[in-house]
């Protein structure tokens, strides 16, 4: 088992954390049966990958064992985004059986938290990801992690975030803030809804909390009146690129 350093991990604000707890919460009352969960979006940068670590994060702190699987096979972020060091194994590798399962997984310095990085862009993703082998791998981990949360392209791009789906519990759509149609939105959850895979929920993302409205006002209100007597709330950059 590979071992990597996630430094840039957990720093959040307090409202941020908060939402992402509740988050955490929701996916429980989902139902145990709802183990392996995809996260998607429509379009890329978004936010899905920060969603996904940080959800991850969220419930390796409340002592639940889980694993971040990077299925984003054409176009990565986590490795460049959480400064993970040379990781040797991935996905991919995994896939294509060059690897066992054990060796491409990564033990990172965060409790309960493990992860799975993409590894070499192939030249079939799509075929890679529709596999049985990507079956078997799943259902092998089922048996050793309480949640499973696959980090997948945008769905509105292209097709691998359905066929991940086909082997998932229930899939999650984050959306950014004022960026996206109702119409694409709609049709994004069409194609996912093809697969049989439960929609669990949506994500609004980069919400701006410093603008007027009640929202705004409440989240202001929120994050001072708790933030100092239960931790530190960051500054206006952190609410409006991490809200959910």
């Amino acid at each position: 088992m590979q071992k990597v350093v996630l430094d840039q991990i957990g720093k959040l604000d307090y409202r941020t954390k908060e939402a992402y707890k509740t988050l955490r919460t929701n996916i429980e009352f989902c139902g145990e049966e709802n183990k392996v969960i995809a996260i998607t979006s429509c379009t890329p940068n978004e936010g899905k990958s920060s969603v996904s670590m940080n959800l991850a994060y969220t419930m390796a702190e409340n002592k639940k064992n889980v694993i971040l699987i990077d299925a984003d096979l054409r176009k990565s972020v986590l490795v460049g985004r959480y400064h993970t060091g040379a990781v040797e194994y991935g996905v991919t590798h995994c896939l294509v059986g060059k690897v066992k399962l054990q060796d491409a997984i990564c033990e990172t310095n965060v409790k309960n938290l493990y992860t799975m990085f993409s590894g070499p862009v192939p030249p079939n993703p799509s075929e890679l990801l529709g596999s049985r082998n990507f079956g078997t791998m799943i259902e092998a981990l089922k048996q050793t992690f309480d949640y499973i949360i696959v980090d997948t392209p945008p769905l509105g791009s292209v097709i691998d975030s359905a066929i991940v789906a086909r082997e998932c519990d229930g899939v999650i759509l984050v959306l950014e803030s004022n960026a996206i149609s109702y119409r694409f939105a709609q049709n994004v959850k069409d194609q996912m809804d093809k697969t049989n895979c439960k929609v669990l929920g949506v994500v609004l993302n980069k919400v701006d909390m410093s603008t007027k409205g009640y929202y705004g006002h409440y989240g202001r209100y929120y994050g001072k009146y708790y933030g100092k007597y239960y931790g530190n709330y960051g500054s206006h950059e952190s609410h409006k690129d991490g809200n959910i």
